[in-house]
């Protein structure tokens, strides 16, 4: 029987479309948008202005602290504007403009790198390339990957988990970057295992995915360090806490991380951003990104660099369908509708999804029928539709001891909801006031 974890989740209509369709470079873009926060953490700081000219992979804005990322110049060109502009959460984040020089030859299509499978770098430095090069997680989360790696004194790691799940409806930039670069993933892996001095990793990969399963699975014959594991198609697998439960059966602590209970998770991406800054030298300055909808004319798998505008990979997957209602950055589970074209890619931009009219309207929301549905399916145990009363209450105090600040977001919960009723987006509201909240004064 497939493992999975066993607490709630949803099997959604998976809407694979791009899954056979291998990953192609998307044409140079003439401008490039890039924003200096791209992670979790502080901000990085601008080193570059106005007219300077910059090289691609050159650092123009630096890690502003530990929980940071460099950022660095997905192409060779010149700074136009230091601007800010709207991001893909519609929020209005500090940016560098860089025109694109299309005679510079670094921006010239790619060749193949060839694969360097030795791995003779120090694990010292290996942790520092991984801070230098601006990797952050490529599954969504967007974490510094160095700080992932820090361990504090008296923390031990026996196992390396690989996140190639990609559970989120639609998306398959994942699922295509293993087909078609599997040996590098696994040098990539190796890189980390002998970093952090780990015996064994485990690379986890949903059945639907059968191809990269046995691509693997050969990949790793007589590496007994290394293995991988098929799990049963479920949503929100690919959620930390519960890749960890699937795999190894332990629990992670309510408020804490994989690294609590011996572990470090990364996904597929992150690996291969880690394989090409290790051996190649080379920093975080393009990703895989699938454009995808059921109307697209040409839906896609497309190498892209940051800051490239998201009209430019419509564009190339045959433009706007007519009777578009919704452009999402992401999957539908999780994404985030785009209020405009005109926004970057990002290091966390792992789709782009056209959703037309007819699939994209709610049900009108309704009074709570108490059917407990919402409650069933939490992955993290939770209580959905007290969540959302609490919210629309502003009773943030007793939301916050009712554990909101736990809830991945996933939503699960207004997928099952017969009402129709917006759990996610109040649950949201109600996360992001309760965490502004000062911590409760002891009694005197």
């Amino acid at each position: 029987m497939l493992r999975t974890f066993p607490k709630g989740g949803i099997h959604p209509p998976e809407n694979k479309l791009t899954s056979g369709r291998p990953i192609r470079r998307l044409p140079l873009p003439k401008e490039v948008y890039v924003p200096v926060s791209q992670h979790i953490g502080i901000p990085a700081e601008i080193v570059v202005d106005r007219k300077d000219k910059v090289q691609r992979g050159q650092v123009i804005a630096k890690s502003g602290g530990f929980v940071s990322s460099n950022i660095h110049a997905p192409v060779s060109g010149t700074v136009t504007k230091l601007d800010k502009i709207i991001d893909t959460r519609g929020y209005k984040k500090q940016c560098i403009v860089i025109r694109t020089d299309p005679r510079d030859p670094s921006n010239l299509e790619e060749a193949n790198y060839p694969l360097i499978d030795e791995i003779t770098t120090e694990p010292s430095e290996i942790l520092e390339r991984i801070s230098q090069s601006g990797i952050v997680g490529l599954g969504g989360a967007t974490f510094p990957s160095h700080v992932k790696l820090h361990l504090r004194e008296g923390q031990h790691l026996d196992c390396l988990i690989i996140n190639g799940v990609e559970c989120e409806p639609y998306l398959t930039a994942d699922h295509r970057l293993m087909l078609e670069k599997g040996p590098e993933i696994l040098v990539g892996i190796r890189i980390l295992m002998h970093a952090l001095g780990v015996p064994r990793a485990i690379i986890g990969i949903e059945n639907n995915k059968r191809d990269a399963i046995a691509i693997f699975g050969e990949l790793t014959r007589g590496n007994p360090d290394i293995r991988v594991a098929a799990l049963q198609v479920k949503y929100p697998q690919g959620g930390e806490k519960q890749l960890v439960r699937a795999l190894l059966n332990r629990e992670v602590p309510k408020n804490g991380l994989p690294l609590d209970v011996g572990v470090v998770v990364h996904n597929v991406g992150t690996i291969f951003a880690i394989y090409q800054a290790v051996q190649h030298n080379r920093p975080l300055t393009e990703r895989v990104v699938t454009v995808t909808g059921k109307r697209l004319a040409n839906p896609s798998n497309f190498w892209v660099r940051i800051g490239t505008p998201v009209a430019d990979l419509i564009a190339a997957a045959g433009g706007l369908p007519e009777g578009t209602r919704k452009i999402v950055s992401g999957g539908p589970m999780m994404g985030k509708a785009l209020k405009s074209t005109d926004v970057p890619v990002t290091k966390g931009t792992s789709g782009i999804l056209i959703i037309p009219e007819d699939e994209a309207s709610r049900g009108e929301p309704a009074a709570c029928i108490r059917c407990g549905e919402c409650v069933s399916v939490c992955p993290m145990g939770l209580e959905p539709h007290l969540l959302m009363n609490l919210t629309e209450k502003s009773m943030f105090k007793r939301a916050a001891a009712e554990d909101i600040l736990t809830c991945i977001e996933c939503g699960s919960c207004s997928y099952v909801c017969p009402s129709h009723r917006p759990l996610l987006d109040y649950i949201r509201f109600g996360k992001s006031i309760t965490k502004q909240l000062e911590p409760k004064n002891p009694a005197p």
